[in-house]
């Protein structure tokens, strides 16, 4: 498997493109010890061609480099509109400029450029295979946080996947992919805060951990789903127990044609905005 993207490589890259025009030099990233803290990009008030990175001292390397990644996303796409971008533990899903939503552009860039879609198809190979292990490798390998990889590998898969995050027993999010969304696939959600459906392995406190899978009927999570269908349901608890990550993968199914909501646009892969001025990230 190639090697995982250098982000020091692409820093000092950054002010030699198009992507860096008028800066001379992005400094090496900084960890700072504050409380709430996530990440900042700054621009040196004694030296606007100088820029700076800091993030979280205490944090994960997988969500460090992370953190870096999404604010090389901000020098790229938004340095223009502001000298500073601070980010909290909350505001890598927020913030708001002039209509933009520029924490979720920064994230998608970071997601692209750790995790470029091309390499991440190929590393999945036969997607019928896949497992647990197998994305938990690939985050190894990406050096990305087994979560991201998980949110990256519903936007690669042409599979119907379904990825639902929970917090302390409660859904907190769920993320469908494309061919799921075509065929207007998703777990229903009976109350506000929405437990695990009895019968699955997500509330079962006695299994930890199936990286392998087990198959039940598709309509105890979707209800939508025919008596016939099948999905395969994994189950990966984080180490203190308060979070539960669940992965449906679901058998094939005809579009619906009355639901197109997975008519989205689809995001421009990182390595596409730097090959358009003949510059690659590098792995």
């Amino acid at each position: 498997m190639p090697e995982a993207t250098d982000l020091d490589v692409v820093r000092q890259m950054l002010p030699t493109t198009p992507y860096g025009a008028g800066v001379r030099e992005i400094k090496a990233p900084t960890p700072l010890d504050v409380s709430g803290f996530e990440g900042c990009l700054v621009r040196n008030p004694d030296d606007p061609a100088e820029w700076g990175i800091l993030y979280k001292q205490h944090a994960t390397p997988e969500r460090s480099r992370f953190t870096v990644a999404h604010e090389l996303g901000h020098f790229v796409l938004h340095r223009a509109l502001q000298n500073r971008f601070e980010c909290d533990n909350r505001g890598v899903t927020s913030g708001q400029f002039d209509g933009r939503n520029i924490e979720r552009e920064a994230n998608e860039f970071a997601s692209n450029l750790l995790m470029p879609l091309d390499l991440l198809r190929r590393f999945l190979g036969d997607q019928r295979k896949v497992t647990l292990h197998l994305l938990s490798d690939i985050a190894r390998t990406f050096e990305v946080s087994f979560e991201a990889l998980c949110l990256r590998f519903i936007e690669a898969t042409d599979q119907r996947a379904i990825l639902i995050h929970w917090d302390q027993g409660f859904l907190k999010y769920q993320r469908a992919s494309r061919n799921a969304r075509k065929t207007g696939a998703f777990v229903r959600q009976l109350e506000s805060a929405q437990e695990p459906f009895a019968g699955t392995l997500a509330a079962d406190a006695s299994v930890v951990q199936c990286f392998d899978g087990e198959e039940c009927s598709a309509a105890i999570w979707c209800a939508e789903e025919g008596a016939h269908m099948k999905l395969r349901e994994f189950k990966h608890t984080f180490v203190n127990r308060d979070r539960v990550l669940t992965l449906l993968l679901l058998e094939s199914a005809e579009p619906r044609d009355w639901d197109d909501s997975w008519k989205d646009e689809c995001v421009p892969d990182t390595s596409d905005r730097f090959a358009d001025s003949g510059q690659f990230p590098a792995h």
